[in-house]
C-alpha cells in the first residue's frame, strides 16, 4: 500500500512539474512571437575575423558578420598574416587576442597594418588580464572592450580609437527550450569557482541542503563545505548546448561575477575595477531563465533590477530572494520572460557587431 502511494506521489509531482515546465516555456514562445528586432543593413565590406575559442561568443559575431558584411573570412590566430595577405579584406577582427594566440601575433598585426588593412581588437576578458591587454592594445588601429572602466586605460596607453561596446546573447544558441527532469534544480549556479564564489556557497550551504542544487565548473574542491556540497558538484566544464538546458530547466540561475583582485585567479596587476556585465547575464536572461545577480555598475544601463531581472548585495539578501521566488512561481516567471524581452530587443551580436562597423567605417 504504501508503495502504491509512493508511485502515486511521484506521478502527481511529476505532472506538476511537467506542467509548469510548459507553461514557462509557452509563455517564453509568446514572448519571442512578439519581439520583432531591427535588422540592420548590410554593408559591402569584407571582414576577417579571428576567433578566441569562446564558442558562445565567436559564433554570434561570426553569424552577425555573415548577415552585415559582403564576406566573412574566418582565420585561426596562426594563420591571419597569411589569410590576409591572400583575401585583403577591408578590416581584421581580433577577438580578444588573449590565450590561444601565439606570441609573435602582434608582428603578424603589425605587417597587416603596413597592407593598408585596418586592425580592431575586442577584448571581451576585462579587467581580468590586464597585464596583457594593456601591453596588446597599441597594436591596434581601433580597440574595443566590453568593460566600461579599461576604455580610459587604454586611452593613457596612446590608442587614439578606444570604445566602450558590451557584450550579448547568441539568440542561436541561448534560447528557450523545453527540458526535461534531468535539468531541472531549485538553484544553478554554472562557473568556475573563484574565491569571492567559493565563500558565497560555503556560507549558503546550510540554506541550501534541503533544496534541489546544480553547481558546475571547476576547482569547487576549494570549498571547506565540500562535503555538505559534493552532492550538488559536477565537476569540469560544461558545453554551451548543455548549459542552455540548466538554465532553462532551474528555477533559479546565479549570477555571481569573478572578482576583479589581483593575484584571485587573474593577471589585474593595474588592479582596474569590474564595471560591467559579464556575457552570462546576456545568456541566463536569452534562456527565458530568472536570474538573480550581483551588482556591477553598468547593470542598470541594460537591465532593470527588480523588474526583468533580480539583484544582491550580499548572501543574506541572497538567501532570503531564493527563498521568496521558490514560493512565488509566477512573479518568477513574470521576471524571466520580461528578461528574455528586453534580451531579445536590444542584446544580440548583430546589434553589437552593427555598432562596431558603424564606428570603424
Amino acid at each position: 500500500m504504501k508503495n502504491l502511494r509512493n508511485e502515486r506521489e511521484n506521478r502527481g509531482e511529476a505532472y506538476q512539474a511537467g506542467y509548469r515546465e510548459g507553461y514557462r516555456y509557452g509563455g517564453c514562445q509568446a514572448v519571442l512571437d512578439r519581439v520583432t528586432p531591427v535588422s540592420p543593413r548590410k554593408r559591402g565590406i569584407r571582414v576577417l575575423y579571428v576567433p578566441q575559442g569562446f564558442e558562445a561568443i565567436d559564433a554570434g559575431v561570426i553569424n552577425a558578420l555573415y548577415e552585415l558584411t559582403e564576406e566573412c573570412i574566418v582565420a585561426r590566430p596562426e594563420t591571419m598574416l597569411e589569410e590576409a595577405a591572400s583575401r585583403r579584406p577591408d578590416l581584421v577582427l581580433v577577438m580578444n587576442a588573449l590565450h590561444v594566440f601565439p606570441e609573435n601575433h602582434v608582428q603578424q598585426i603589425a605587417q597587416i597594418r603596413e597592407m593598408g588593412i585596418r586592425t580592431v581588437v575586442w577584448f571581451v576578458d576585462d579587467p581580468y588580464f590586464t597585464e596583457d591587454t594593456y601591453r596588446l592594445c597599441r597594436y591596434y588601429d581601433v580597440v574595443f572592450t566590453h568593460e566600461m572602466e579599461c576604455v580610459p586605460l587604454y586611452r593613457s596607453a596612446g590608442c587614439q580609437q578606444v570604445h566602450y561596446l558590451p557584450l550579448a546573447a547568441n539568440p542561436q544558441l541561448f534560447r528557450p527550450v523545453e527540458t526535461g527532469s534531468g535539468y531541472q534544480f531549485d538553484v544553478c549556479f554554472i562557473g568556475n569557482a573563484f574565491w569571492n564564489r567559493v565563500e558565497l556557497f560555503d556560507q549558503m550551504a546550510e540554506f541550501l541542503q534541503d533544496k534541489k542544487v546544480l553547481i558546475a565548473g571547476g576547482h569547487w574542491d576549494r570549498l571547506t563545505n565540500y562535503e555538505r556540497l559534493s552532492r550538488f558538484i559536477r565537476s569540469g566544464w560544461i558545453p554551451p548546448e548543455e548549459t542552455v538546458s540548466y538554465y532553462n530547466g532551474s528555477k533559479i540561475v546565479i549570477n555571481l561575477h569573478r572578482p576583479s583582485t589581483p593575484g584571485q585567479d587573474n593577471r589585474n596587476g593595474l588592479n582596474i575595477t569590474g564595471g560591467s556585465i559579464n556575457p552570462r547575464t546576456y545568456e541566463i536572461a536569452a534562456c527565458g531563465a530568472f536570474q538573480i545577480s550581483d551588482v556591477r555598475a553598468d547593470l542598470p544601463k541594460h537591465y532593470r533590477p527588480g523588474y526583468d531581472m533580480e539583484t544582491f548585495g550580499d548572501t543574506a539578501e541572497l538567501v532570503s530572494k531564493i527563498a521568496y521566488y521558490l514560493e512565488h512561481e509566477t512573479e518568477r516567471n513574470i521576471v524571466a520572460w520580461r528578461s528574455l524581452w528586453t534580451t531579445r530587443l536590444n542584446h544580440n551580436y548583430v546589434g553589437r557587431i552593427d555598432l562596431l562597423l558603424e564606428t570603424v567605417s
